[in-house]
C-alpha cells in the first residue's frame, strides 16, 4: 500500500472531514481513503468528439454557400538551374 500526505489542507476543510468521519463512525484517514475511492471508482466524462459537438450546436440552423476560393501558386517555383 502506498502513503500519501496532503497538506494545506484549510481548518473548514478539516473540521466537515472529522464531522463526516465521526458520523460514518470512522477515523479521518479511513473516511478520507472512503471519499478518494468512491469518487474515483466511476469514470469521469470522456473527452467528446469536438467536430459531432459543433454539428449538434449549429447543424440546426442551416450552412452556408461559399464559393470555392481560387487555387493558384503564389509564386513561381524555385529554378535551381537544371
Amino acid at each position: 500500500m502506498a502513503v500519501m500526505t496532503i497538506r494545506n489542507i484549510d481548518d473548514a476543510t478539516k473540521k466537515r472531514l472529522r464531522v463526516r468521519a465521526a458520523i460514518n463512525g470512522r477515523s479521518m484517514e479511513d473516511e478520507a481513503r472512503d471519499i478518494l475511492r468512491s469518487a474515483l471508482s466511476t469514470d469521469g466524462p470522456r473527452p467528446g468528439n469536438l467536430a459531432r459537438a459543433i454539428h449538434e450546436r449549429f447543424g440546426k440552423l442551416g450552412g452556408v454557400e461559399l464559393p470555392p476560393a481560387p487555387r493558384e501558386t503564389i509564386r513561381p517555383p524555385a529554378d535551381f538551374g537544371e
